[in-house]
């Protein structure tokens, strides 16, 4: 090694910190080193044992040898020579002891040559994927590497989390909230198949979502080795599609064709990273672009049955219409299309909050989770008219009324039963095709006074059940009327599941809130991760997460992510030592309630424990002061509330 190719780094403070016979593992520059003090004489070793790369610097000097903690195998301490016949040697590096320290030289550093892991994390955020949630682990620090040689290039947002399942979720919020894929990113076994609910809540809601894995060594794969999973079985039923990246696989394309399923399908696309693949050299590969590799999306319904629709529309003396969570982002034209006809506008819980409640034509959520206002209108109704939602048992759109459903996905077209007028097309183009062929020719009648009658008798049956108070705790009802008067009208809300998710859908009237569940899976745990999310994705409109103590156990790390990034989650906590929805179900099933009591700490005070803050509400009086405080505090805050469990 020549003298004018080292770089010198200083590795100890005081020779006195590595005591005579002793060694221990620095770091100079990349380069790890195990540091040896042996008869006086200090000396470096590449911290690899040759055998199987155990760390010599967490082991020890034993009989004049340094022995690795792993295998036992030895070195000369100064000479890195194996004693004996034996040819193993460890490279050695010079030191130097100088006034203000230990130095080490390493041979100047090569310009970082571009990795298969570079071109596809390259080809990633040229496809728009710039935000990833996950944990760097042994078998991802390939990747790693190069995802954060695109952060440091301002390219890339990484969200280091406490749990693989909460990064999926925070990567599903983020896709449900954008339209757009968030990865989530997991070394082989536990932590991808730890990914797998997350993965399954944005399958099901049709979220559009990439999922990064490492794997173990090509080499050993079959083998039973070290956290070996199968991953390209274990994620077959998830992802619509899944690959292993080999070492002469073509890298950009098969990142472009991962991101390009999961935004076309809008479902899970996952890529298998084996350890050894994720650092070879790219050599000539380029990253890849999404140009020219994907076509607009707004396709218009065939003439046919969109005269079909038009002609039922036309004719229709009290049209209803229905929107859902696939309608988000076409609303302008929905409420556009309902303004011209005076239709009343009714939501799936998916879909709660895509019209404001304070509309005159908006009549709340349809369903188990939603108002009387809703179901009258549909029942009253002689024609629905339905975008972007599943007709899924927990909403009860009847099948009884003349139906048409306006949809881009055909599978989700007369899924469940018999429409009368399905219509594939993209939702927007459709809606302004009604507009425009209905706007001067309709019959259709102005419920508008009917509906503010409607919100009239229900506001009032909510003023009689606020009375209602057993002394056991905060009713429901009081804390979403209380978030009615705190929680800022662009703020994005992510929901748990149980009974607080009900209430939520029934009492909270939404403004301009956007709303975050876990739809179709219903998956325990979802708020406070998917809350992560959303400020991932805005993160400049406020944040509320609302659980119950039975959700929010499944992820209270996340308070220390949430804390890491100061990411300002107002946590509106209902704590009712007891997974109440289960009780209930129990009861209502003419069993027992068996095992549903929880046993809990102080979750405000947990709060501040993670470097929070948390305040704890025991009575409906000191709901309006909790709120203001933590609605006015910069950072993450949990309000927790002593709920009582029956009043829901």
């Amino acid at each position: 090694m020549k003298a004018l190719n080292l770089v010198w780094y200083k590795v100890l403070e005081n020779p006195a910190q590595l005591p005579e016979g002793r060694v221990m593992a620095v770091t100079a520059g990349h380069t790890g080193i195990c540091l040896t003090h042996y008869n006086g004489k200090f000396s470096g070793l590449d911290n690899k044992c040759p055998h199987q790369g155990g760390p010599l610097g967490e082991g020890s000097i034993e009989n004049g040898l340094l022995r690795c903690p792993w295998h036992g195998w030895d070195f000369d301490p100064h000479t890195g020579q194996s004693p004996g016949a034996h040819d193993d040697k460890v490279t050695t590096f010079p030191v130097e002891i100088r006034d203000d320290g230990v130095y080490i030289g390493v041979e100047e550093e090569e310009e970082h040559q571009p990795t298969i892991s570079d071109i596809m994390a390259e080809t990633m955020v040229n496809w728009g994927v710039n935000t990833v949630f996950g944990m760097v682990g042994h078998s991802n620090l390939g990747l790693a590497d190069a995802l954060r040689r695109q952060e440091e290039k301002g390219k890339l947002k990484f969200i280091g989390i406490r749990h693989e399942g909460a990064g999926a979720f925070a990567a599903s919020a983020y896709a449900k909230l954008t339209g757009k894929p968030a990865a989530c990113f997991a070394i082989a076994g536990p932590g991808a198949t730890n990914m797998l609910t997350g993965l399954w809540d944005a399958k099901v809601d049709r979220a559009p979502i990439l999922a990064l894995t490492g794997q173990v060594q090509s080499q050993v794969l079959g083998t039973g080795n070290f956290q070996e999973v199968d991953l390209k079985a274990a994620f077959s039923s998830v992802a619509a599609w899944s690959q292993v990246v080999l070492n002469k696989s073509p890298h950009a394309e098969l990142m472009s064709l991962a991101v390009k399923h999961a935004l076309i399908q809008r479902d899970v696309s996952h890529l298998v990273f084996p350890d050894e693949v994720q650092v070879k050299p790219a050599g000539p590969r380029k990253a890849a672009t999404p140009e020219g590799r994907m076509a607009s999306m707004k396709i218009s319904p065939a003439k046919e049955d969109l005269d079909k629709a038009i002609n039922l529309i036309i004719h229709a003396k009290q049209p209803v219409i229905i929107v859902g969570h696939g309608a988000r982002f076409n609303m302008a034209s929905i409420i556009s299309f309902a303004e011209t006809l005076n239709a009343p506008v009714l939501t799936t819980f998916k879909g709660k909050g895509l019209i404001p409640d304070a509309h005159p034509l908006g009549c709340g959520v349809l369903g188990r989770s939603g108002t009387p206002i809703a179901s009258y209108f549909m029942n009253e109704s002689d024609l629905l008219i339905v975008f972007g939602a599943s007709f899924s048992k927990h909403t009860g759109i009847t099948p009884k009324v003349p139906t048409i459903q306006v949809d881009f996905d055909p599978l989700a077209l007369a899924k469940f039963h018999k429409i009368d007028i399905p219509v594939l097309g993209e939702i927007s183009m459709t809606v302004n095709a009604f507009i425009k062929a209905v706007i001067h020719n309709h019959q259709s009648e102005d419920r508008r006074p009917i509906i503010a009658e409607r919100w009239n008798i229900w506001k009032a049956e909510k003023e009689k059940r606020r009375l209602d108070d057993r002394g056991k705790g905060v009713s429901s009802i009081e804390v979403f009327e209380a978030m009615n008067r705190h929680v800022p009208d662009n703020a994005v809300i992510a929901l748990d599941v149980g009974n607080n998710t009900y209430s939520f859908g029934r009492y909270f009237e939404c403004t301009a809130q956007s709303i975050l569940m876990s739809g179709y899976l219903g998956s325990i745990g979802y708020a406070y991760p998917a809350a992560i999310g959303a400020w991932t994705a805005a993160p400049d409109r406020p944040i509320v997460a609302v659980s119950g103590d039975g959700g929010f156990g499944q992820y209270m790390g996340e308070v220390l992510t949430a804390v890491k990034y100061n990411i300002p989650i107002k946590h509106i906590l209902l704590n009712n030592a007891e997974l109440g929805k289960i009780s209930k179900e129990q009861r209502s099933g003419e069993f027992d309630v068996w095992k549903t009591r929880l046993h809990n700490c102080n979750f405000a005070e947990y709060a501040k424990l993670c470097g929070a803050m948390g305040i704890r509400v025991t009575d409906k009086s000191q709901l309006d002061d909790a709120m203001k405080m933590a609605f006015s505090h910069n950072g993450p805050f949990c309000v927790e509330i002593i709920a009582d469990a029956l009043l829901i």
